[in-house]
């Protein structure tokens, strides 16, 4: 098994020649007393007790839900998006959500221009855009409703759509009397994320993080997160989870699912989720997810924190079919 020679390995390795793209650490055999670091600038992945003293400096205590050979198989598929997120977890953990969304778009921004993400773009089947959608509000009292409404496109987020969630979440921010946001969707799919469509139509990364600066919901999402009520059903993937997770009560139907596709695609999650998703089920769960990419199950992420109660509410408009989990 790869990395259970970790203690000498980690003390002596000259990480300029060593190619390796993960780590695995036997808690089993690993003394108690001996602190695991410096942590290698790859996924570090444990096996073994989660009591154990060390359990916690690990990037990922593998569990039944998402295996170690998943894990394995993804992050040598790209390894070079696998260590910068671990890294970019390890440094932001417990920093203010503002912070730590500026440096998660550093990271975004770099993975973007980078090979693996470039080799993703090239080798991805033709997208068409599809027709927009629309960020539907109303407001009774202290509550303001939204609803995202492009089920056709199994409510995909585009640019327009970004900018309204901004502006309504913006408003929430500045006007007290708001006291509730109610966040759903239309169709039987949350959200399947960003406009895959609209990947690559920004070249310059440092243009794409001026936009994400001006632009990414979360930012004022994440100034009154107590305050968002937002129910799941269907898929819930990438950025549609990203933002869910911020939100102070996030229900979610029993036939709901969630993943966390982009190191796949040679990036990381630049939603926010670098920030919300951890902040519901801790940085090793949330690390898994994202090096997996694997889906998990709505009893799954109701045990993990990731959601806080399984409700099924009637869809609204049926129409939009869900991916199914897979």
């Amino acid at each position: 098994m790869d990395g259970l020679e970790l203690l000498p390995w980690m003390l002596q390795t000259d990480w300029r020649e060593d190619r390796r793209p993960l780590v695995i650490v036997d808690l089993g055999a690993w003394p108690e007393a001996q602190v695991l670091e410096p942590l290698p600038p790859v996924p570090v992945l444990a096996v073994g007790p989660a009591g154990h003293a060390q359990a916690a400096r690990a990037d990922v205590l593998v569990e039944e839900a998402i295996s170690l050979g998943v894990l394995r198989s993804k992050i040598k598929q790209r390894p070079g998006a696998s260590a910068v997120l671990v890294q970019l977890l390890r440094a932001i953990e417990g920093l203010p959500a503002e912070q730590a969304l500026k440096l998660e778009s550093f990271a975004y921004g770099m993975l973007q221009a980078g090979a693996e993400h470039k080799d993703w773009l090239a080798g991805r089947t033709q997208l068409h855009q599809q027709p927009p959608g629309a960020l539907r509000l109303s407001r009774q009292d202290g509550t303001l409703s939204l609803m995202l409404d492009r089920a056709w496109a199994r409510n995909a987020i585009d640019a327009d759509m970004r900018d309204a969630l901004f502006e309504a979440f913006s408003l929430a921010v500045i006007d007290p009397d708001i006291t509730r946001v109610k966040l759903r969707t239309s169709g039987r799919c949350f959200s399947v994320g960003a406009d895959l469509a609209e990947f690559g139509t920004v070249g310059d990364p440092v243009r794409a993080h001026e936009i994400r600066s001006l632009t990414l919901p979360a930012y004022p999402m994440a100034k009154r997160a107590k305050i968002y009520d937002v129910h799941v059903q269907g898929g819930c993937v990438g950025s549609g989870l990203e933002l869910a997770a911020f939100a102070g009560r996030l229900t979610a139907s029993e036939d709901a699912w969630f993943q966390l596709p982009e190191t796949g695609m040679g990036i990381l999650p630049g939603f926010g989720g670098c920030v919300s998703v951890p902040q519901r089920i801790g940085r090793q769960r949330a690390a898994a997810l994202m090096l997996s990419g694997k889906w998990i199950g709505a009893r799954t992420a109701l045990g993990w924190g990731l959601v806080d109660a399984i409700v099924n509410e009637p869809a609204i408009d049926e129409g939009g079919a869900d991916l199914g989990g897979g």
